[in-house]
């Protein structure tokens, strides 16, 4: 049966559907209005209807589920709406084909929802815009049983995981990588662009035209103090000096992420030697994980709201890890932007592992204020994503640990005891 879908792929489209048939990964790096998300799922659809294994399954993935329902949703059901037998799933994000074959839409913002699934496709679209290891330990591993495909496309947002992502492309066999700056593709009117040069800053005009990596991702919030660590060679290996303790910072998570960065703090300098997150943990999980390390521990840095008693338990976070051997330091209550720029000033101190810290120093990149849309402005608030928790987790260490150099006893080492971490 003849299925007629409502597209009509642009020269430079069509080019990239053949190119992406023809190799099992791809990055495309393309400026704003291309045409990126009406081709990725259009190449889903395609894919999902020719494939022949049983129960095929394809997906596409935004930075956040809210996200890919406003960009995609309207979208996937269009152009899935001729093929007979279509049937489309509101609450799941799901279109059924008659093939048995599925798309489905999600948020890296929810990796759990992922984990378990097996997939044929997958598109990540802005994948600069997620944590690097949702590819890495979620997707990679549901592409493997069906030697499944998948294609990274986006805008630059600064050297985040999307430029890693197309560097690797650029140098590894069997990976396509496209480019196509507005300039070249005469998508857009020349007056169009140089209406848009006129009233954008020169980094947003060749980040989102000129697809640049070279600007620092819009809004964030400590994009200089991160320029200064990588121009200065701060981000590098850093090894750990056993003769003095090691400070955690942590930022607890209810119902996601719990961060805890590990800084040793030796002069005037901040040694940022380790770091670690994961989600659905109980608390015992990061203390198992403290009791790994060869570390001699310092404090543990805890928010303020760490000595709220919970209503199921009547016991603070405070007092759960006292009970397993964690003495704790709670951060005292400061204004959002006191911290930042507590942190901004301790940043400027600091030394990071690249290896121990790589997930860490990725969230501190993309920490950043959304713009308004309106107004052209940004926010006051700082997008609450998966850079979150890493980012507020160091704010609390900037913040007790800023004064850190001039105390005696809190540079001076403990020592590991059978009562506890101390």
């Amino acid at each position: 049966m003849l299925v007629t879908i409502p597209y009509e792929p642009r020269r430079l489209q069509l080019a990239i559907h053949e190119a992406l048939d023809a190799n099992r990964f791809g990055v495309v790096v393309c400026h704003r209005r291309f045409g990126k998300t009406v081709l990725a799922i259009n190449h889903l659809i395609r894919a999902a209807l020719c494939c022949v294994r049983e129960r095929p399954r394809f997906a596409y993935l935004a930075p956040t589920y809210r996200q890919a329902k406003a960009i995609a949703w309207d979208y996937l059901k269009h152009y899935a709406r001729p093929i007979p037998g279509f049937a489309a799933n509101e609450s799941e994000l799901r279109v059924d084909l008659p093939n048995g074959s599925q798309v489905r839409l999600y948020g890296a913002d929810n990796p759990d929802a992922l984990r378990g699934i097996y997939l044929d496709g997958v598109v990540l679209d802005e994948f600069g815009l997620m944590q690097g290891k949702v590819w890495s330990e979620v997707l990679r591993p549901a592409l493997s049983d069906r030697q499944g495909w998948a294609v990274f496309i986006g805008t630059p947002n600064g050297k985040n995981a999307f430029w890693e992502m197309r560097d690797y492309a650029a140098k590894t066999p069997g990976w396509y990588l496209a480019e196509y700056r507005a300039t070249d593709t005469n998508i857009l009117p020349d007056e169009e662009l140089a209406a848009a040069r006129d009233t954008m800053s020169g980094d947003a005009y060749a980040q989102e035209f000129e697809c640049s990596f070279e600007a620092s991702v819009r809004g964030a919030i400590y994009a200089r103090e991160m320029a200064f660590l990588r121009e200065y060679k701060r981000i590098k290996d850093i090894p750990w000096e056993p003769s003095v303790s090691v400070h955690t910072a942590w930022d607890l998570g209810m119902g996601d992420s719990t961060a805890i960065w590990c800084i040793q703090m030796h002069n005037n300098e901040a040694r940022v030697i380790d770091y670690y997150e994961a989600s659905g943990e109980a608390l015992g999980h990061y203390v198992n994980w403290l009791r790994s390390k060869p570390y001699t521990w310092g404090k543990h840095i805890l928010p303020h709201d760490a000595e709220v008693r919970e209503l199921g338990t009547g016991r603070s976070r405070v007092e759960i890890l006292g009970s397993l051997g964690v003495r704790a330091t709670v951060c005292k209550q400061f204004g959002l932007d006191d911290g930042i720029e507590a942190t901004r000033m301790f940043l400027k101190r600091c030394w990071f592992d690249q290896g121990r810290c790589k997930d860490g120093i990725e969230a501190l990149q993309n920490y950043r204020r959304e713009e308004n849309t309106r107004t052209g402005e940004l926010k006051s608030e700082p997008v609450h994503d998966w850079s979150s928790h890493a980012a507020d987790a160091f704010r609390y260490g900037a913040l007790m640990l800023k004064d850190a150099a001039a105390d005696r006893d809190f540079t001076k080492p403990l020592k590991y005891s059978n009562a506890g971490i101390v």
